[in-house]
């Protein structure tokens, strides 16, 4: 009995976060993350505030909540080993572009939230500089998975293809649908990456 007590109880915790998540992550996305309160986080989640202090402690806290149903949401890990069992090099920097624009599609104002917030907050800032450095790392580890078909350049040439300012110029601001960012993005990191033999 005292399991399944423990159970429920630990179910509605995290049903509890991601409500306050949720409705953080839209006030942060139209008011901005440095002007809203956690009383304002309490009022739109219906959740009041002491509650919201228990669960997280924090505004960062909050946020970090927010990145980590984001990134199960995206389910970059998932497509990202998927792309590593793809024998043809091409199809698998393609494969690549898929998750990149996944990841984009489903959080762009996440990073949009991370980057105002790290503009406010050195934390944040060293934080996102930890986000980006272990993204860093897992992309070199992908394409080292092709061994000696990229060019030496391959990290540079990925992060500056992939960077957030181009998703938000072509998706957002240029209006292309994501499917084709994502064909020009596959296409771009095979013409610029991949070896020609």
């Amino acid at each position: 009995m005292a399991v399944k007590e423990e159970s429920h109880r630990a179910r509605q915790a995290q049903e509890t976060k991601a409500q306050v998540a949720r409705a953080a992550r839209e006030l942060f996305a139209e008011q901005g993350y440095v002007v809203t309160t956690v009383t304002a986080i309490s009022e739109a989640a219906r959740i009041p505030a002491q509650t919201i202090y228990s669960a997280f402690g924090n505004k960062p806290a909050i946020l970090r909540e927010i990145a980590g149903m984001w990134i199960a949401e995206a389910d970059t890990r998932r497509l990202s080993n998927e792309a590593l069992k793809i024998e043809d090099p091409a199809e698998r920097l393609r494969s690549a572009a898929h998750w990149q624009t996944r990841q984009f599609e489903t959080g762009i104002d996440v990073i949009r939230i991370y980057q105002e917030a790290a503009r406010a907050d050195a934390r944040m800032a060293a934080e996102m500089q930890r986000v980006w450095a272990a993204r860093e790392h897992e992309l070199e580890l992908f394409l080292q998975s092709f061994g000696d078909q990229l060019t030496d350049r391959a990290l540079d040439l990925f992060l500056a293809c992939t960077a957030t300012e181009i998703y938000q110029l072509l998706v957002l601001d240029r209006l292309w649908p994501v499917e084709d960012y994502e064909a020009w993005l596959g296409d771009t990191l095979v013409a610029q990456l991949l070896l020609t033999r």
